[in-house]
């Protein structure tokens, strides 16, 4: 499989990239051919301008800064994501990224006349979460788990028809400990191997 895994943290000695490391060997080991974008390492701009807005509903993404990550998008079969749950959702910087990258004529195309969108990402079979979380699991669940809800329902209607989720969080991650993070880690190994 090919295996995009797109990680957004801005601190690089983050628990975040130790956890981005056990999931590409994970994925390696499995012998699936891995690509990672590093959204705070190259330095993505996730704000989308007034004039890529007002052409948005028209045409694919024209910022010549976005063609990598279109193409890599294409590329993809297995998409994994890791970050930080800030606020109960995604992180700024990857909600950018899907405003401006999952555009028309690369994640959806817009029938003419209007009428319901057209999922161009099924070539996607796979969506894996690996996030960490402040608050204990059964508050996020209160509050509804929106990012989890935004990738593995919202996003995932855009790929395969039976395209297969994997969500992992390391709940109370301030109150974490050296024990509970390397059984996270031992548990994003095992199961992204399995998958």
């Amino acid at each position: 499989m090919r295996a995009l895994v797109v990680y957004c943290h801005p601190v690089p000695e983050s628990f975040g990239a130790a956890l981005r490391d056990a999931a590409v060997d994970a994925l390696n080991a499995r012998g699936d051919e891995v690509r990672v974008i590093d959204l705070y390492a190259e330095k993505f701009d996730p704000v989308m301008c007034a004039d890529e807005r007002r052409t948005y509903n028209d045409q694919a993404p024209a910022d010549p800064a976005l063609k990598s990550h279109v193409e890599q998008l294409q590329w993809a079969e297995t998409l994994v994501f890791i970050y930080p749950t800030w606020w109960y959702g995604l992180p700024a910087m990857l909600k950018g990224w899907f405003d401006r990258v999952w555009a028309k004529d690369v994640a959806f195309a817009l029938p003419a006349g209007g009428g319901p969108i057209t999922p161009l990402m099924t070539h996607v079979s796979k969506i894996a979460v690996i996030t960490t979380c402040g608050a204990p699991w059964w508050w996020s669940v209160v509050v509804g788990q929106p990012g989890r809800k935004t990738l593995l329902r919202g996003m995932r209607a855009l790929c395969a028809k039976r395209c297969r989720t994997m969500y992992l969080a390391h709940y109370l991650m301030d109150a974490s400990t050296p024990e509970s993070r390397a059984a996270y880690l031992a548990k994003v190994k095992r199961k992204l191997g399995r998958w």
